[in-house]
């Protein structure tokens, strides 16, 4: 209990508070080519400096205890303390979701913020790589981790990019593994079926649907987004519309590479074109089944638009079954409906950028709110290989997970106060 008493002194007998805000000031202040405005820094990095002494004279770890005064809140400093106890190890490396993990549509004008963007240059300065894993396109991604971290973190080899759900792998500094395509590594029939989608999914669409949504431009999977406001009445509207607009298409896809045969048909005697049609329709109802059955959210949409099948998932072929199951349906309710691989996810493209940074024991601090994020909040939970956290608007299950383990909890738009828990957690680490 030695630690948890010099904490509670830390912040009991020190203006922790007013330290924060200096820290915070020095951190944060954008360069002006001011004089007064420079003096005025100068002043301010003076007291800070100051207020940092006191706090190092005071206790035999006083760098340590300045570090975690200056960062973070007593709540945040014996939330560090706890999970320090429980792991008895820092984390080593960042694997960060982006879209309403770091930034939120709802708290930051869909922005990082830059107290957040500070912070992961903290990180990156302690040695600590960082893991983009998002499903955004590499090069939207790129964009902004240049233009919020910098060219030089970006460029430094410690930074590793996992884009469109982990279809890619982008690890700048790398040579011949710099961007590694996982996808070329799929069967060549799953991959036609990709191709297929994509080259028909705009051009058979309605014309209603087509004004209403676009194609992202994905390197792999085949994304539609809405042309209005994420979360709009028309955005839901128009994705609901192209949630079923791509199962249907799908279904058509795979069934050129499926042969079902007579299951498809009411009767072998049938005119061709009957049987043809009487096919395609059996194999849209068995598709839409499906996927109802993998997701609730799949099966309300279907339903509420009356295009829930009159089957059911004992009644999908084998064959077609098999080759759904490597195929992921995602809908996103009023954002975006998308096609991906089952056997390329954020754990796939977590694995290879770690294995390319060189991280062969990671502790890492897993941060996200979908269930693609929590398929890496499991992963590294069933390997001891890292803690996981998630805003408070986060999907059901992934909240679940992060509550069940260790309440990393934060409020919408809030991702530094995590970060700042986290970097506390880290000093304490390396005081043994």
């Amino acid at each position: 209990m030695e630690r948890y008493d010099l904490v509670y002194r830390l912040y009991d007998e020190f203006d922790t508070e007013s330290l924060r805000e200096y820290q915070e000031f020095v951190d944060l202040f954008p360069a002006i080519d001011s004089r007064v405005v420079l003096a005025h820094w100068r002043d301010a990095s003076d007291e800070l400096e100051g207020r940092k002494d006191e706090i190092r004279d005071g206790f035999a770890a006083g760098e340590t205890f300045a570090e975690v005064a200056s960062r973070a809140t007593r709540e945040q400093a014996f939330t560090a303390l706890d999970l320090e106890a429980k792991y008895g190890r820092a984390v080593n490396v960042l694997v960060l979701d982006v879209d309403e993990t770091l930034r939120s549509a709802g708290g930051t004008d869909n922005e990082i913020p830059r107290d957040t963007l500070h912070m992961l240059t903290e990180f990156h300065e302690q040695g600590v790589p960082i893991v983009i894993c998002t499903g955004q396109t590499l090069e939207n991604v790129k964009g902004f981790a240049i233009q919020g971290l910098g060219s030089e973190i970006v460029h430094s080899g410690s930074l590793s990019i996992v884009y469109e759900a982990g279809t890619g792998v982008f690890t700048p500094g790398h040579g011949a593994d710099t961007k590694q395509l996982l996808y070329e590594d799929l069967d060549v029939e799953i991959r036609d079926v990709f191709d297929d989608v994509r080259a028909r999914v705009l051009p058979e669409a309605s014309e209603e649907l087509r004004r209403g949504c676009h194609l992202q431009g994905n390197e792999f999977n085949v994304t539609l987004k809405p042309n209005y406001e994420t979360g709009s009445s028309l955005a839901r509207e128009t994705i609901d519309e192209a949630l079923v607009y791509l199962i249907d298409l799908l279904a058509d896809a795979v069934g050129s590479i499926v042969d079902v045969g007579e299951s498809a048909e009411d009767g072998g005697d049938d005119d061709t074109d009957e049987s043809e049609t009487a096919s395609e329709n059996a194999l849209t109802a068995w598709t839409r089944a499906f996927y109802a059955d993998q997701d609730p959210e799949i099966r309300t949409v279907l339903e509420q638009r009356g295009a829930y099948p009159d089957v059911s998932m004992a009644d999908v072929p084998s064959n077609l079954a098999a080759v759904l199951e490597r195929i992921d349906v995602a809908y996103y309710e009023a954002d975006a409906a998308e096609i991906g691989s089952l056997e390329l996810n954020k754990v796939v493209g977590v694995e290879r950028a770690l294995d390319v940074l060189g991280i062969d024991d990671p502790f890492a601090l897993v941060m996200g709110d979908s269930k693609s994020d929590l398929r890496v909040m499991e992963w590294v939970a069933d390997n001891d290989a890292g803690i996981a956290a998630a805003p408070e608007h986060a999907s059901r299950d992934t909240l679940d997970h992060v509550i069940s383990s260790d309440e990393l909890v934060f409020d919408q738009g809030k991702s530094v106060d995590l970060l700042r828990t986290v970097y506390a957690l880290n000093q304490f680490a390396r005081l043994g």
